[in-house]
């Protein structure tokens, strides 16, 4: 016996899904887009407070 007639006859019905497939495509597309949206709001971060850096940092071993 080859492997596809032994697959072929013990072939089961498999589970139902939840959901659409196309349906769990769309979640994980939603999941994706919010995450960017939230790494793009993070942008220029650093850039914004490199002066309280710098500030800060002249003056580290002055007579401290």
């Amino acid at each position: 016996m080859t492997l596809l007639t032994v697959l072929a006859a013990h072939e089961e019905e498999l589970a139902p899904l939840l959901m659409p497939p196309l349906a769990f495509a769309g979640i994980a597309a939603a999941i994706f887009i919010v995450l960017a949206v939230v790494s793009w709001s993070f942008r220029d971060v650093a850039n914004r407070h490199s002066d309280k850096v710098r500030d800060s940092g002249d003056h580290h071993g002055a007579g401290h």
